[in-house]
């Protein structure tokens, strides 16, 4: 599927969700939602501040988290917070399962999909008869010191 088309389907679900919600439909709401689709991976606010300043729609500070908070709510964003690190968000409607590795040095956020992790859900709907609605999954890590040793092979 296209990117036109995933934008098109989530513009259509916000905006039927602004409505059904009351919430006013404005050009920036709709600059911020596009702006976060055309987005690769995770970012923070004022990320997608700076971005949305050098853009035709500037935004304030208070404008991105309150269109923030109402992506999230309609689920067509995902927060996530990574150790101490300010908020992290990324795009999530027909986005592929996945889990994170944090290495703890860096703040880099890499991104893995490891289908044991489907069975593991599906066991523990089985033990404790329930319906695994979602999950989370963040593992902290850091690079392996190199030694002379390593370098030498």
């Amino acid at each position: 599927m296209a990117n036109d088309d995933i934008f098109d389907q989530v513009e259509g679900l916000f905006e039927a969700y602004l409505e059904q919600n009351g919430h006013r439909k404005t050009p920036e709401r709709f600059a911020i939602l596009k702006q976060v689709y055309s987005h690769e991976g995770h970012f923070d606010v004022d990320t997608l501040y700076e971005v949305m300043g050098k853009g035709e729609y500037r935004v304030s500070r208070a404008t991105l988290y309150n269109t923030l908070d109402l992506l999230l709510d309609c689920n067509l964003v995902r927060r996530h917070q990574f150790g101490d690190q300010s908020a992290q968000y990324e795009k999530c409607h027909r986005v592929k399962q996945h889990d994170h590795v944090i290495l703890a040095d860096t703040g880099e956020v890499l991104e893995f999909c490891d289908p044991r992790i489907q069975q593991i859900k599906a066991t523990l709907e089985e033990i404790f008869d329930i319906e695994v609605m979602h999950h989370s999954l963040n593992i902290y890590a850091r690079k392996r010191a190199t030694t002379p040793a390593q370098h030498e092979s």
